[in-house]
């Protein structure tokens, strides 16, 4: 398959950039089959006052997770505070810690099994509030699963900024999965079913994520605003812009074409690459 002009140079790059994708498509060594059990649970995920959007952040970690290694810290999947896709320069506690347009109003370590690190943020502007779990990196198949059943509708936690009380997972409006794509090193034997009519969209930010996601996607009812092609950098500016788009409802092609422009802006791959890494809907 030949690989286009922007992505190989995405891939040569990836040793001496941090921010650079840290995906690889094939990895016999580390792969691994897993079984996730779902919590029973009899009851719908609550409606929330205002949209919320949840996002599951699988750490990058170099012993446990099929990448291309980066630096000891980046790559520590214990430590969210040094780690590339959380406390690093465009990590997501760092990036939209400090944005113009987000506002970090809590955080709290340990909230569920294999979250090390919760942050909630408010929109500055908008009723909105974005809940954003960092996973132990050695959890990443828990992280996965956990985003799929929040986007079948599983409910999730009762939480409380600001004065006001909201909930995660299944009543969030928008999940969002962020990092390695665990499903080139693991297979889910079963994926989560929909449990009810609500229309929740996703972004699915980790390397060709249309191409592993989709079948399991499929079953939880939930449609794909924003998920990618090819290898890629799953970095808080994409989704950052990406966001803006999904908040100002504007269609899924315009979100893509968002997320294109802020991952060229960064990347300096060209925007017809950047325009291809990514993608909108089925």
């Amino acid at each position: 398959m030949e690989v286009p002009n922007g992505i190989r140079l995405l891939v040569l790059a990836v040793l001496t950039s941090v921010g650079i994708c840290s995906c690889v498509t094939n990895n016999p060594a580390r792969s691994r089959s897993t079984q996730a059990t779902p919590k029973p649970v009899d009851s719908l995920a609550p409606v929330s006052s205002f949209p919320v959007v949840h996002v599951f952040v699988a750490l990058a970690d170099n012993v446990n997770q099929g990448i291309v290694p980066v630096s000891p810290s980046l790559g520590n999947g214990d430590n969210p505070a040094t780690n590339l896709y959380w406390g690093a320069a465009f990590g997501m506690k760092t990036f939209f810690s400090k944005s113009r347009d987000w506002q970090l109003v809590s955080s709290s370590a340990n909230p569920r099994g294999g979250v090390l690190e919760r942050c909630v943020f408010k929109h500055r502007k908008r009723d909105l509030f974005l809940v954003a779990d960092a996973y132990r990196g050695k959890e990443i198949s828990q992280a996965t699963w956990d985003f799929l059943q929040a986007a079948a509708g599983r409910p999730g936690d009762l939480l409380k900024a600001d004065n006001v009380e909201f909930n995660s997972d299944g009543s969030a409006e928008l999940l969002v999965y962020v990092g390695h794509n665990g499903l080139m090193d693991f297979k889910l034997h079963s994926a989560p079913q929909q449990r009810d009519n609500r229309q929740r969209r996703t972004i699915i930010l980790a390397c060709a994520s249309k191409q592993y996601f989709s079948l399991p996607l499929k079953s939880t009812g939930a449609t794909p605003l924003l998920w990618t092609t090819n290898l890629m950098a799953p970095e808080a500016y994409v989704l950052s812009a990406a966001l803006d788009g999904w908040i100002n409802k504007e269609s899924g092609e315009q979100v893509r074409a968002r997320a294109a422009k802020a991952y060229d802006q960064y990347q300096h791959c060209g925007l017809k690459s950047a325009a291809a890494l990514f993608a909108t809907g089925w």
